[in-house]
């Protein structure tokens, strides 16, 4: 195929994607921001943001007090969340590798472990709502008894749908977003007429129900849980705006992801508002399907299989394409079969043997507090280089080679390193997300978790601190200098193929 960004090759819905976390050519590039658009916001209309939704309200805020703390924690986590998809069209690949212009080729791997993180927790979530979905209508409508044993089944017969989908890769993936986009929207905006005679627009449990024994701290935890939801896109975004043309305008960029998250409030407040129903329930799905009429509890299957197909598909796709870079013997199906398999067991540990919330609780807690201050740095990062990058020089680790404009010492940017590593470690004995993360100065205000404002405002100040104390060479930043930043004068090292490298890392880069 030819390189001519004029002649854009669109691959077939059925076609296996090629591509891995190689620079994408121009001629490649059939995305449009838009694109970016379906694709967050079909990850997002799905049960496993319902799921998240119903937080605040099972944390025992009112329904107007979960309302606005879902509206806060989606606004902040977007704020957050939007830089992230410039940097696919300027490099050409996706997140976890384009990091490396500011962590240093070897020192991505930050970016790559965060994915997995998301993965594992997002996928699992998605899995694991839909199978509850699917088993609560057979038990209620086909009367089969509920039972272990058929939840592991239902769960592994979705996951592997899941993973089939994602070998096929991005275009089936943006296919079913599609789908997703207008049918649960279509299908959740149905739940007005469903539940309207049932819904108590006053529902308050009363001040004696704040899991955290009073109002601002159970406001604050439950909108950092929202917060997860657009701050777990971090890592991927690049995954999909690497097809994205590299001339397209940052400002629809930008606006594809705001909106795409802001139209995820469809979603959550379907969780919040049913939430108010099943308060007293142990299993919020069970219950909810119970609660429905027997018409929509139909359409609740339809709804939780396909945002579990979306959210599956979203999640698990980034993290098999990265590691098949970082573990180079598996290419990107093998790598998604891995990571698949890994959430699974996962899913059946924390479903089965624990408690599930409690378990989702903790992981959206580590994504926030660790995936936050990474974004910090990835969009100071880009501001400080006026989003210049060199494509090439960020390939030179997954093809056996060293040297380049990103090799800094062995690898790694220590400026980036010294910012993200003490940011995510302060943010996590900050941290409030009982049981499981419960830091040793959360109750440093009052109970109140700053674990947020700790990790962002530690990793800002140290990373700012770095690029001042120790310049960056003056070649990462391209011909218009850096901005607002000093810069040292050096001599780029060459690119060279390194000879300890494996025999895979070898044949990517002589393929």
């Amino acid at each position: 195929m030819t390189d001519n960004p004029a002649v854009i090759a669109r691959p077939k819905v059925t076609e296996v994607e090629q591509h891995g976390i190689d620079t994408i050519p121009a001629s490649h590039r059939h995305s449009r921001p838009i694109d970016l658009f379906r694709i967050q916001f079909g990850g997002a209309n799905t049960f496993a943001t319902v799921i998240l939704g119903t937080f605040p309200i099972l944390l025992g805020l009112s329904l107007w007090q979960a309302v606005a703390a879902t509206v806060t924690g989606l606004l902040v986590g977007t704020l957050f969340l939007a830089p992230m998809g410039l940097f696919g069209p300027l490099t050409g690949t996706n997140n976890a590798v384009a990091s490396g212009a500011h962590f240093g080729v070897r020192g991505r791997i930050v970016g790559s472990f965060l994915s997995l993180l998301t993965a594992i927790a997002f996928y699992s979530i998605s899995v694991w709502v839909s199978g509850d979905a699917v088993v609560g209508a057979l038990v209620r409508l086909a009367g089969v008894p509920d039972s272990d044993l058929l939840r592991a089944v239902v769960y592994a017969v979705l996951g592997a749908i899941v993973i089939v989908v994602v070998i096929y890769g991005y275009a089936f993936m943006l296919l079913v977003n599609k789908i997703v986009v207008f049918g649960n929207t279509a299908l959740m905006l149905l739940g007005i007429l469903a539940f309207s005679g049932s819904l108590d627009l006053g529902y308050d449990p009363g001040p004696g129900a704040y899991a955290l024994g009073s109002f601002w701290p159970t406001f604050v935890l439950s909108a950092l849980i929202v917060m997860g939801n657009p701050i777990s896109f971090g890592a991927f975004l690049g995954d999909w705006s690497r097809y994205i043309p590299a001339g397209a305008k940052p400002s629809r960029v930008l606006g594809a992801t705001f909106a795409a998250q802001l139209a995820s409030l469809v979603p959550f407040m379907f969780g919040v508002f049913t939430a108010t129903l099943v308060a007293d329930q142990a299993d919020y799905v069970i219950a909810l399907i119970n609660t429905a009429p027997a018409w929509y509890a139909v359409l609740l299957i339809v709804v939780a299989f396909l945002g579990g197909l979306s959210t599956g598909i979203t999640a698990l796709y980034g993290t098999g394409l990265d590691f098949s870079s970082v573990f180079p013997r598996l290419n990107r199906v093998k790598a998604s079969l891995f990571i698949g398999t890994l959430a699974f067991v996962f899913i059946l540990v924390g479903r089965l043997a624990f408690d599930m919330l409690a378990s989702v609780n903790a992981f959206v807690g580590a994504i926030v507090i660790c995936t936050t201050p990474w974004m910090v740095i990835m969009t100071i990062g880009w501001f400080v280089r006026r989003g210049h990058y060199r494509e090439a020089d960020l390939q030179v680790f997954n093809q056996g080679r060293e040297g380049g404009a990103y090799w800094f010492d062995k690898g790694v940017n220590w400026r980036g390193m010294a910012a993200w590593i003490p940011a995510a470690i302060a943010g996590l004995l900050f941290a409030n997300y009982p049981p499981l993360i419960e830091g040793p100065f959360r109750n440093a205000a009052g109970g109140v978790d700053i674990s947020l404002p700790v990790s962002i405002g530690l990793a800002a100040v140290l990373y700012l601190g770095m690029l001042f104390l120790f310049p960056e060479p003056r070649y990462v930043f391209g011909p218009d200098g850096p901005r607002l930043v000093p810069a040292r004068d050096a001599e780029m090292p060459a690119v060279v193929d390194d000879h300890t490298a494996s025999e895979h890392r070898v044949k990517t880069r002589t393929s």
